[in-house]
C-alpha cells in the first residue's frame, strides 16, 4: 500500500510489519515496545544522551508520582494539565490522604529539590536531563508513536542565575534540536508558539515542527523560557555574590518517542520502514545466497565477511532457513539501509552485490577493503535523506493572502498580531496556530483575517 493513497492505514501497516510495537496491550495508548521498535528508540535516546552529556548536562531520574499538594502549587500548571492526568487516590485498601499524580511532565516533581540543591551562585547553572515514561490521559483517537497515554520522553530542566543565561541556554537548545534532527533526517520550521498556546507557566514556548505526508504537521521538540516563574512559586532561590538572594530562570527542553512515528512517516514507502542509518539498530544486513552442494562454504564465507565488518558497522547476517526473497522482504519492512547478498558467483569473483534501500540500487563491491565502502555509502545515504525530506518540507510551506487559500501543508499568512485574528485561524480554517517564525522573517501586505497591515508572520496548519 502507498502512502499517499491512505496514510492512516499505511502507517499502521508498516509498524506492524516492521514489528516496533504491539498495540494489544488492554490499557487503550499504552503499547507494548517489541525488540526491533525498542532498538530504534535506544539509539534516538543514545544520540539525546551524547548532545546533553557533552553540553554539560547530567542525568536524574525522579520518581513517578507526584504530590497534589506539590502539583497544585503553580495554578497555571494545573489549570493546563488537569484534565490529562491521571490520579493515584489509593494504597492497598488504604484511601490515601494526599492524591498521587503520575507525572505528566516533571516541573513540580523537580522543583521541589531544586530548592533543596541550589543555595549559592556556585550552584548555577544547573542542568539536568531524564528519558522516562510520562503519563496523559489522552482523550482523542491513540495513535502509535503520534498521540499516545504512556509516552517515552525525554526532558532537560536546567536553572541559571539570569534571565540572559537562561536565553542562552535556549540557543544551546535549538544547536543541540539541529544536530539532533540532522541524526534523524527530519527537517523542521521553529516557531513561538502564541500566548494562548504556551506552555502552562512558561513566559514563552517554542515549538519545533515537521511535515507529514498527510497534510499535518507533526511537533518534534518544545523549548520553554519559565524566567522566573515556577522558582516563584517553588522558592528556587540562590545566594549572589554581594549577599542578597534571588530567584533563579529556568528553562526546559522537551522531545518524545514521536521521533520515531516521524521518521517512519516521512521517509517510509510501499515496501515499509526506511531507517537513518544514524538510528538503524542493524545499519547492513548479510544474506547468504545458498547453492546446493556449497551451503557450507557460502555460509562459512558469510560468516567471515561478519566478522570482517561488524567492528565498523552494526551488521546482522541472516541464516534462517528461508528463500532469499523472503529475507528480502522482511529487511526492506525494517528499513535496513544496506543488504549484502553474497552467492556462488559473488564469491568466485571475491566481491559482493550491495543493495541501497533508499532507491533499491544494487552495486557489485570487492570484499577487500568493503567496510569503508560501505561506511561511505551510509554517510551519503544520510545526507541525502534529509535533503530529500527538507525539499518536501519547502515546496509543501505555501504563502497564502486569504485564509480561503489555505490547503494541507504549512501555511504562511501575515498577521496584524491581534489574539483575535489568530483565533480566528484556527476557528475558520480548522488549522492549528503555530506560531510566528522564531528566526524572524519580514513580514509585508495585510493580515489574512481582518485586512489591515501586517506586521508579523503566522504559521498554521492541521497538526497531530
Amino acid at each position: 500500500m502507498r502512502k499517499e493513497e491512505d496514510f492512516s492505514e499505511w502507517f499502521s501497516t508498516a509498524i506492524e510489519k516492521a514489528e516496533l510495537r504491539d498495540k494489544r496491550y488492554p490499557v487503550k495508548g499504552m503499547d507494548v515496545w517489541l525488540p526491533y521498535g525498542w532498538a530504534i528508540m535506544k539509539r534516538i535516546d543514545q544520540g539525546w544522551r551524547e548532545e546533553f552529556d557533552g553540553t554539560g548536562h547530567k542525568e536524574v531520574s525522579f520518581p513517578l508520582l507526584i504530590p497534589e499538594t506539590e502539583f497544585q502549587k503553580e495554578a497555571d500548571h494545573v489549570k493546563g494539565f488537569e484534565e490529562d492526568v491521571y490520579w493515584v487516590t489509593q494504597g492497598g485498601k488504604n484511601p490515601l490522604d494526599v492524591r498521587l499524580v503520575l507525572r505528566p511532565t516533571s516541573e513540580t516533581a523537580m522543583y521541589p529539590m531544586f530548592a533543596l540543591w541550589i543555595r549559592s551562585h556556585a550552584d548555577l547553572p544547573l542542568k539536568t536531563y531524564q528519558i522516562v515514561s510520562t503519563f496523559r490521559y489522552e482523550t482523542k483517537m491513540t495513535r502509535t508513536f503520534l498521540r499516545v497515554r504512556e509516552i517515552h520522553f525525554f526532558e532537560s530542566h536546567t536553572a541559571h542565575a539570569t534571565f540572559e543565561d537562561a536565553e542562552q541556554q535556549i540557543q544551546e537548545d535549538l544547536q543541540i534540536n539541529e544536530r539532533l534532527m540532522r541524526r534523524f533526517c527530519l527537517p523542521y520550521l521553529v516557531s513561538k508558539r502564541p500566548e494562548w498556546d504556551k506552555f502552562p507557566g512558561a513566559f514563552y514556548s517554542l515549538g519545533a515542527d515537521t511535515l507529514l505526508p498527510s497534510g499535518r504537521t507533526l511537533q518534534l521538540a518544545t523549548f520553554h523560557q519559565y524566567r522566573d516563574n515556577f522558582s516563584k512559586v517553588y522558592e528556587v532561590k540562590y545566594e549572589a555574590p554581594d549577599g542578597t538572594h534571588k530567584y533563579v530562570h529556568q528553562t526546559t527542553d522537551g522531545m518524545s518517542e514521536r521521533i520515531v512515528g516521524a521518521i517512519i512517516a516521512v521517509h517510509g514507502d510501499e515496501k515499509g520502514l526506511v531507517l537513518p542509518p544514524e538510528v538503524a539498530p542493524i545499519q547492513v544486513v548479510i544474506v547468504p545466497i545458498l547453492e546446493k552442494g556449497r551451503q557450507e562454504e557460502i555460509g562459512r564465507a558469510a560468516r567471515e565477511l561478519y566478522a570482517a565488518l561488524q567492528p565498523q558497522l552494526r551488521v546482522h547476517i541472516d541464516e534462517r532457513d528461508l528463500r532469499p526473497g523472503e529475507k528480502f522482504y522482511h529487511w526492506e519492512a525494517k528499513g535496513v539501509p544496506l543488504r549484502v547478498e553474497l552467492g556462488p558467483k559473488d564469491l568466485e569473483k571475491q566481491s559482493v552485490v550491495v543493495v541501497q534501500r533508499t532507491t533499491g540500487e544494487k552495486k557489485s563491491l570487492a570484499i577487500l577493503a568493503l567496510a569503508a565502502r560501505l561506511r561511505s555509502m551510509l554517510e551519503l545515504i544520510q545526507v541525502e535523506m534529509f535533503a530529500r525530506a527538507e525539499k518536501v518540507l519547502k515546496e509543501n510551506t505555501f504563502t497564502i493572502l486569504r485564509l480561503e487559500d489555505a490547503r494541507d501543508g504549512i501555511n504562511r499568512m501575515g498577521w496584524c498580531g491581534r489574539k483575535e485574528c489568530g483565533i480566528a485561524v484556527t476557528e475558520k480554517t480548522g488549522m492549528n496556530v503555530l506560531g510566528t517564525p522564531y528566526y524572524k522573517e519580514s513580514a509585508s501586505g495585510k493580515c489574512a483575517v481582518c485586512g489591515e497591515a501586517a506586521i508579523d508572520v503566522l504559521y498554521a496548519a492541521k497538526a497531530y
